[in-house]
């Protein structure tokens, strides 16, 4: 367990105490006043200040002293935590789907669901989606919309956070602006939260990932789009703009390659549609032009038969994969030579490629003068976005003290 910090002056006594006492109370099922003040370093006396507190605003419950057999003596009164005094709301939108998800404040998922979006994915309907299916979902956990202390919502574009604004979406240019906190705050009072998904699939990762311990990561999607999100010393690192990590846009490699319309050069050389084109060549190279015309005329659907190729192990899809991974190889060097993380996880459509795709990235960083840091294949996948969509909000919920707040008027927000 890490060191949690106790205060030694009187300034900010409270609510450092509290916080100790209740970082200990979410990991356990009870504690009694003598255990939370050898795990905190507290005396009894805080300690039971703390909880008094505690229970005066509905965040612990006594309970019923606990009998131990063969001993004597007055049984020790404990307290539980109660992760059911409020919740947060968790989604990810994308052209895809829609993600939502329910958790209590130790961050136990109640309920959740999948909705697949399709053509509805640039429809303002979408939007109507979002507000009826989180209504829904609210419904059948039993809970009020005052009861959601946070919700946090996870798309692509280039997000604002602090401003709850989408500025630039391509994939779905209906939630450009604001649209998406309007929407929402109509139905819930608690502030309503935007970020870039990538970034919360890095909170999601380190919260809920096989990376947990880390403090330098980076958390790579690599589909049609490349992107990166950056944990330094256990921090996300948003950068003065707040794009850092837009892996698809370094120009210093695939330099005479043409950028597709909205896409950077590195993932135009580099991502899943650079992949299709290097499998018809690999198909047209081996006699079979009339294989290569119809994968290159499949359009968007075309990876999932690039895909079943790979896993069938044909030699083209294959020889094509390997030159895909040598030049993806370029993009982690820098990602390595300028940041040097302890791990970079792999997530989006590539990383379900598997095992193979790691030893062929092996195979193209092994004569680098620089050791490359550890390649994992994300273990969440896109329910990373979700899983730190939900911690996002526990984090501005237990730093706000556990008060339940309404959300603050923005124009044209009530």
């Amino acid at each position: 367990m890490p060191d949690i910090p106790v205060a030694v002056t009187s300034r900010f006594m409270r609510e450092v105490n509290t916080t100790a006492v209740l970082a200990h109370l979410r990991e356990v099922e009870r504690a009694s006043v003598s255990g939370l003040a050898a795990a905190t370093g507290l005396s009894r006396q805080a300690v039971a200040r703390v909880l008094d507190e505690l229970d005066s605003i509905g965040l612990v419950q006594t309970l019923p002293p606990e009998r131990t057999g063969g001993r004597s003596g007055r049984p020790a009164q404990s307290v539980r935590f109660r992760a059911e005094a409020g919740y947060v709301v968790g989604a990810l939108i994308d052209p895809q789907e829609l993600h939502l998800a329910v958790a209590d404040l130790r961050g136990g998922i109640v309920t959740d669901t999948r909705l697949p979006l399709g053509g509805r994915a640039q429809d303002q309907h979408v939007l109507d989606l979002l507000v009826a299916e989180t209504a829904a979902l609210l419904d059948r956990a039993g809970l009020a919309a005052d009861q959601v202390f946070s919700a946090t919502i996870g798309t692509p574009g280039i997000v604002d956070p602090g401003a709850g604004v989408i500025s630039t979406v391509p994939s779905m240019p209906v939630l450009t602006g604001d649209v998406l906190v309007k929407a929402l705050g109509g139905l819930l009072t608690c502030p309503v939260h935007l970020d870039n998904d990538l970034k919360l699939a890095a909170r999601g990762e380190q919260w809920k990932g096989s990376e947990t311990g880390v403090r330098h990561l980076v958390v790579v999607h690599w589909g049609v789009r490349v992107g990166a999100a950056v944990v330094i010393d256990g921090a996300l690192y948003r950068g003065a703009s707040n794009d850092a990590g837009e892996l698809g846009f370094l120009d210093v490699l695939g330099g005479d390659v043409t950028p597709e319309p909205g896409l950077g050069r590195f993932e135009t050389w580099s991502g899943v549609r650079a992949l299709v084109r290097l499998v018809a060549e690999e198909v047209d190279a081996r006699g079979d032009r009339p294989g290569a015309d119809l994968l290159r005329g499949m359009g968007e659907t075309a990876f999932e038969t690039v895909l079943d190729g790979i896993t069938a192990g044909s030699e083209a899809h294959l020889a094509a994969l390997r030159r895909l991974t040598r030049r993806f190889a370029h993009g982690l060097l820098t990602i390595r030579a300028l940041l040097d993380p302890e791990v970079v996880v792999l997530s989006g459509p590539l990383a379900r490629v598997g095992p193979p795709l790691l030893e062929l990235l092996h195979e193209a960083l092994s004569d680098r003068a620089l050791a490359p840091p550890r390649l994992e294949l994300s273990v969440l996948g896109r329910d990373a976005v979700v899983h730190g969509a939900l911690r996002r909000g526990l984090d501005q919920v237990e730093s706000s003290g556990y008060i339940a707040r309404e959300r603050r008027s923005r124009p044209g927000i009530g």
